[in-house]
């Protein structure tokens, strides 16, 4: 009788241990619906994920599950924000060349003198191309636009086209300005572009020479600032 009367209370104390862990652990649980991420956060995230893919494994190697799992989304979700890898590798150009936008800020490039508005913009300029990022990415292109000429159209479209078109109307404003003389503002912003970024930048896509760093591209802008001006002065 004893027995039994000390397994029944060994019984209802193991129980009422299971409750006070079961009721801890519904205590711990965090209260109201989990927190939605928006679409435009998870764009980012995509774009991020998708840049880090295309850089370890190539374009073409690259599934849109894998991208999904190092953004640590749903393919739903990928698919929904992005219906092909190719809109997303354009997204991906698209935001790089955005920032390089930003940074240039118009408004205050309006009225800031010639000299300094324009090494302004030629370092912004090589601080966005001179990067191993878009050396790699460059790199990319090249190498599977013939198998993907879809790569090549984002690329030249996003980044080529846009940063000249930005860098261009610069240069008419100051002609406008009466500050420079140039008759083809177009055709000189494409000699400009060169000279600031395409003797470091082919040398490091052969993978001879590292990327340049910020004090060398600062160098560089000011070298390029001052022989332009010099050729286009009033």
């Amino acid at each position: 009788m004893f027995s039994k009367i000390c397994t029944r209370n060994e019984m209802s104390t193991r129980i009422w241990k299971i409750a006070m862990v079961q009721n801890h652990k519904i205590e711990k649980k965090p209260r109201g619906r989990p927190q939605i991420r928006c679409d435009e956060d998870t764009r980012s995230v995509l774009i991020e994920a998708a840049n880090k893919q295309f850089h370890e494994n190539g374009y073409a190697a690259v599934s849109i599950a894998a991208i999904a799992q190092e953004a640590g989304v749903s393919t739903k979700t990928l698919y929904r924000l992005f219906p092909t890898k190719a809109d997303l590798f354009s997204e991906m150009v698209s935001d790089r060349t955005g920032r390089f936008l930003l940074a240039l800020d118009p408004g205050t490039l309006a009225t800031t003198e010639l000299r300094q508005g324009l090494e302004r913009m030629l370092m912004a300029y090589g601080m966005l191309t001179l990067s191993q990022d878009t050396i790699t990415i460059t790199r990319l292109v090249i190498g599977e636009s013939d198998r993907f000429p879809e790569l090549a159209t984002a690329f030249y479209e996003k980044a080529i086209v846009r940063t000249n078109t930005s860098m261009e109307n610069w240069l008419r404003r100051q002609v406008e300005r009466g500050l420079i003389k140039i008759e083809d503002p177009h055709a000189a912003c494409g000699m400009l572009r060169g000279m600031m970024i395409m003797e470091p930048q082919r040398a490091a896509m052969l993978r001879q020479l590292p990327a340049p760093n910020i004090e060398e591209i600062a160098a560089r802008a000011r070298m390029c600032a001052d022989i332009f001006l010099k050729g286009c002065a009033v």
